[in-house]
Formats: structure tokens, sequence, C-alpha cells
């Protein structure tokens, strides 16, 4: 009897395993596919530390947004760090913020040309409007295929770089694309 329960235990553990990578898998997926996207200027980080392997570091415009934008700055409300950052294109193509708040959610839903998105402030939240806070939203790295890193790294501190990101319903986002300029140089696979 207690052979049978073990073997069915397994079962169960390995279905729950296989279940929570398939839904782990997809909800990446759908974010891609259906997702808002957006364009982001994409800032160099440090000369020294942009390569690691395989993969590239990317600093945005995005991450640095002034306090002044916070319409909810002086609350006292248990946000676990968590700022939700509206933008809205720019006439360069590129999305900027616009405001953001504490916590979740903003006081309006955001209007057509606009969208919401969700980071965590990675410094303390300064009372001063004129004060930046750095943002960090989950897509700090871009994966390359081997060897391609260099010339990105190179040719990112002379002409404009940007990200094509998919944001979901709730504000998350995902990397889509890298571009150079207009041309698109690696998009991300579903799968």
């Amino acid at each position: 009897m207690t052979g049978s329960r073990l073997l069915i235990s397994a079962i169960v553990l390995s279905l729950l395993q296989v279940g929570f990578l398939g839904w782990t898998i997809a909800s990446r997926a759908m974010v891609l596919r259906s997702g808002q996207e957006v364009l982001l200027k994409v800032e160099p980080v440090d000369p020294r530390d942009l390569l690691r392997g395989d993969f590239v570091r990317l600093g945005y415009e995005i991450s640095d947004v002034p306090a002044g934008l916070v319409v909810n700055r002086g609350a006292q409300a248990q946000t676990n760090g968590m700022i939700r950052v509206r933008l809205r294109k720019g006439a360069d193509g590129f999305w900027h913020p616009v405001s953001a708040a504490l916590g979740s959610s903003l006081p309006a839903a955001p209007a057509d040309g606009e969208v919401d998105v969700l980071g965590t402030i990675s410094s303390g939240l300064p009372q001063d409007e004129h004060a930046t806070l750095r943002i960090d939203y989950g897509i700090g790295r871009f994966y390359l295929p081997e060897g391609e890193g260099k010339a990105i790294e190179r040719d990112m501190r002379v002409r404009s770089f940007g990200i094509v990101a998919a944001v979901s319903a709730d504000g998350a986002m995902q990397i889509k694309a890298l571009m150079d300029g207009d041309r698109k140089l690696f998009s991300e696979p579903l799968y």
C-alpha cells in the first residue's frame, strides 16, 4: 500500500512541476504575443560591465523617473517598493514617463497612447520633487547569439539603440526585440 502511495505522490509532484513550468513559459509567451508594444531608448550601463557572457546589460531612460512625477509622493502607503509608471509615446518614437504612483495603480486609467508599467524602486523615495527615482522593470538583460555582444557594445556608444517591449495588462514588461535605430537586430523567441 505504501509503495502505491509513494508512486502516486511522485506522479502528482511531477505533474505539478511540469504544470508550473508550462504556466511560466505560456504566461511569458502570452505577454510577447499579445502585450502592447512600446519602444524604449537604451542607454549603455558601464563600458566595463556591459557584456557578461552571452548577454548585454541594458539601462533605460525610463529607469530614472523624476520624483516630481509621483502623484502620491507624500503618502505613507505600504508599497513594498512597487511603483506604477505611466508612459506616453514621444515625437521621437520612444516612450517616456509622464506620471507615476507608489503602489500598484495610478488614480486614473491611461488615455489612448499611454500605458502603465510596473516597476520596483531601486533606491529610497526622496521627498524632494527635483530628485530622481531609480526604477527596475526586470528587463535589464538581453541575450544574444554567441559572439555578437562586442559589436553591439561598441555601436551602442555611437548610435541610438532601443528595445521593443511587450507590456501585459498588469504592467509587466518583456523584451521582444533589440533595435538599432529602425532596424531590428534580434527578436526574442516566444518559447
